[in-house]
């Protein structure tokens, strides 16, 4: 049995926007308070990292604002999981060039990757409406 809170949002959903939002809010917030600290996990092969990271920042600040708006959070949602795809080479980076982030410890640095696949399982979980349960087939805006 479900249960129903805020509307039709399940308390899981719930739980699940909220950690969402969390996670890129105070990201997006970190691409502006630590700029250079950033700017050392983007690859050297993407050209002008200081625009990536601002950019990324800017644009994981509107998809966490899109979440709180129910006609806008499926959007936010796809928009969230093609930004988590494109940082992957940076988690990757990291990786291959463990010695340039000694602050970090290596098992972190691995961590990183798994944690990656669920928040992307966690970003599709929590924003796909669900089916509408007189027609399997169709999604409406209940989430």
């Amino acid at each position: 049995m479900r249960v129903m809170v805020s509307g039709s949002v399940s308390r899981g959903k719930l739980a699940g926007l909220a950690v969402v939002f969390l996670w890129f809010f105070i990201g997006g917030i970190a691409h502006f308070v630590a700029t250079e600290t950033e700017m050392t996990i983007v690859p050297p092969y993407i050209p002008v990292p200081r625009a990536a990271v601002l950019v990324s920042g800017v644009f994981e600040l509107l998809g966490a604002a899109g979440l709180l708006w129910r006609p806008a959070r499926r959007l936010a949602g796809i928009g969230l999981f093609l930004l988590t795809l494109a940082v992957t080479p940076c988690h990757i980076y990291m990786l291959q060039q463990p010695e340039l982030f000694p602050a970090i410890p290596l098992w972190a640095l691995w961590l990183r990757l798994p944690v990656q696949a669920a928040l992307l399982a966690l970003i599709a979980w929590c924003t796909v409406p669900p089916r509408r349960e007189d027609n399997p087939l169709s999604y409406y805006r209940a989430v």
